[in-house]
């Protein structure tokens, strides 16, 4: 007997009970759903913090100015100005693992545009800090070095700000008030989106950090800076650029061996890498977690093709009688097994693609499909129903054809 019939005659024993058939196939259907919809979902948000990661720049690190103490009370980093501008040049000028440095003065301002108001962050600092961030001009101009020589009244704003003050109106060119201040505006940001914590990274306006001294925030601490904006030369400089910094800085401030630091510096990319990772390992569970209820429908499968033995023993005795071998009952069995599992596969992958699209749509979930997914739960299936089905089709296989045939 030859595959293409051992194929047919499966195929038609299937079709007589299509309703058992069905409900056969319906936990690899749930299964394969389940676990292409569990991919998905983790899929989806680790490729949303990769872009997160992206979005906040590479080779990230943030230097923040000392803590205060009072009263007993600890406040947080950046609470007392120890930073100054010269820190950032020597940063950038003498530290080997350092490609960029920018300092940063920052503030809530409110920012008006005729009759239009929007309180955001206005970032005061140099033309490096755009480089940092990997953050390019969508629109206009950049600051230039001369914008931070002589003060010059002029600003980027970021998408947030150009659509809450202007609409549809061009921007560039325009004038608007920062702290009843006029600058004018020589750009737009490209869009960056939110961050892991919500926060929109396109409510924003860059001013010089010399316009900003002088007029904004630097009245109080003259040549003071809240923090520094820095950029390793690479992802396998990072932690040397974070000791060269700790020690170029504890030598400026002329800081003890026994006492602490008055800056703290962060590795910001180390931080949202560790979020992809936990990302990663939340699809892998999830994943794993679906996948028990393809095993679920595999041993249902199983079940299913011990009764079905049970219920042709004559059949399979009559078979025999006529010449069919053990190993062709065997591959009837097993092509049942087979085809129940991959029909479930294909079913399982409509279901786990829509209940994707639903997710994604209704929760705005991030999600997705990938083809190597696919591929995988569609084999697993096959799997699946190979190794459930082997046991049911070896039984049969070994019936006594006389014995079968005396079966009631």
């Amino acid at each position: 007997m030859n595959f293409a019939m051992t194929f047919r005659i499966a195929y038609r024993a299937l079709g007589r009970n299509k309703m058992r058939s069905g409900l056969t196939m319906l936990g690899i259907i749930i299964g394969v759903g389940a676990v292409i919809a569990m991919i998905a979902i983790g899929s989806g948000a680790k490729a949303r913090i990769q872009e997160q990661i992206a979005s906040m720049g590479s080779n990230l690190l943030i230097v923040l100015s000392g803590s205060a103490t009072s009263g007993g009370f600890r406040w947080g980093s950046g609470s007392v100005p120890t930073l100054t501008v010269e820190d950032a040049k020597a940063i950038a000028s003498e530290l080997s693992a350092v490609k960029y440095a920018a300092p940063v003065l920052q503030g809530v301002t409110q920012v008006v545009y005729g009759n239009q108001n929007w309180s955001t962050i206005t970032f005061a600092s140099t033309p490096e800090a755009l480089l940092i961030r990997d953050w390019p001009v969508a629109k206009g101009r950049e600051i230039t070095p001369s914008d931070l020589e002589g003060a010059a009244k002029v600003c980027l704003l970021g998408q947030t700000v150009v659509e809450n003050l202007f609409g549809d109106i061009d921007p560039e060119g325009q004038v608007v008030r920062v702290k009843q201040f006029p600058f004018t505006v020589v750009g737009v940001l490209s869009g960056k989106g939110q961050t892991t914590w919500g926060q929109d990274q396109d409510d924003v306006v860059y001013v010089p950090l010399t316009t900003g001294q002088r007029l904004l925030f630097g009245q109080q601490f003259p040549g003071m800076v809240r923090s520094i904006s820095v950029q390793a030369t690479g992802p396998d400089t990072m932690n040397l650029a974070e000791e060269q910094i700790t020690q170029l800085l504890r030598q400026r401030h002329r800081i003890r061996a026994t006492q602490d630091n008055d800056f703290t510096v962060r590795n910001l990319t180390e931080a949202m890498s560790t979020a992809e990772e936990s990302a990663r390992v939340m699809s892998l569970l999830l994943g794993a977690i679906a996948s028990i209820s393809l095993l679920v429908g595999g041993i249902g499968i199983m079940n299913i093709m011990l009764v079905s033995v049970t219920e042709r023993t004559r059949e399979i005795g009559i078979r025999m009688a006529v010449g069919a071998r053990g190993r062709d009952i065997l591959y009837q069995f097993l092509i049942e097994a087979l085809v129940l599992s991959l029909i479930g596969g294909l079913i399982g992958i409509v279901v786990g693609v829509g209940a994707s699209k639903l997710v994604s749509q209704f929760f705005k979930w991030p999600t997705l499909i990938s083809i190597n997914a696919l591929l995988l739960s569609f084999s697993f299936a096959g799997g699946v129903g190979i190794f459930f089905g082997f046991y049911p089709a070896r039984k049969a296989a070994k019936l006594d054809p006389i014995e079968a045939l005396r079966y009631e």
